[in-house]
């Protein structure tokens, strides 16, 4: 598909700029009658450069963080066959990704290792982007649009940060709590002692105050984590029972 709405756009390609433009209005909600009166463009060119991101499973978030020059690349990445070079590359991509699922590997070690067999192959930039587009392709993950302001997801990311007391010495763990914005992508990320309920409570309200709102709903991986657990040996009083029931 996406090959056949790059033909169909091949022989008069509009400015990338317009292209990113198109993607935005479209991502903000807006017609394709009202970005074709906007921008100048047929409706038939708006919907073809819609479908064209659609195909790579881009949300208008990322097509704005891209650069003129990678959408430039997206574009004629399947006009010309894969150079030698990089078919050695993508042999190397599905280790790669297994690699990138354990604790404290990145991108930039993968590519390390890489570079160290092939000290002639591509540059960090040029690995990350390829990396990228190969995921794009085989990567089954579901594509979620989400609209401004609706949705806070929350989660503890598993891996602990230490601090050491200047006084005493002593080294104690520390959770991290993160929250981001479903559609733009704005984190919060915040240091507690534990992922008890009060600590989860506290977190987010932090982040709501740095947010300066609230969304329309929180989410997170795992409630059972912040579920709140009564003493049983206490009489809960009616008040109580009102607030949790």
């Amino acid at each position: 598909m996406v090959s056949f709405v790059k033909k169909t756009m091949a022989n008069k390609q509009i400015d990338m700029r317009k292209a990113k433009r198109i993607y935005k209005l479209y991502g903000e909600g807006a017609s394709k009658r009202h970005i074709s009166k906007e921008l100048g463009i047929s409706r038939n060119t708006v919907a073809k450069y819609i479908e064209f991101f659609k195909c790579y499973r881009l949300t208008p978030y990322e097509v704005s963080e891209m650069t003129l020059e990678e959408i430039h690349r997206l574009f004629k990445a399947d006009q010309k066959p894969k150079s030698e070079q990089l078919r050695t590359l993508e042999r190397y991509f599905p280790y790669f990704d297994r690699e990138l699922r354990k604790t404290g590997v990145t991108r930039q070690l993968l590519w390390e290792e890489y570079h160290a067999k092939h000290p002639d192959g591509f540059k960090l930039s040029q690995f990350r982007y390829w990396y990228r587009e190969w995921t794009k392709e085989t990567s089954p993950v579901m594509h979620f649009t989400h609209k401004a302001g609706d949705k806070l997801f929350i989660d503890f990311t598993g891996k602990k940060l230490h601090i050491t007391d200047k006084y005493t010495g002593e080294i104690q763990e520390l959770e991290v709590y993160l929250c981001v914005l479903g559609s733009s992508h704005y984190t919060y990320v915040e240091a507690c002692r534990s992922q008890k309920l009060e600590d989860f409570m506290r977190c987010t309200e932090n982040a709501l105050w740095f947010y300066g709102g609230v969304p329309r709903a929180l989410v997170t991986d795992n409630w059972q984590t912040f579920n709140y657990r009564p003493d049983r040996r206490m009489k809960p009083s009616r008040t109580t029972k009102k607030v949790w029931n």
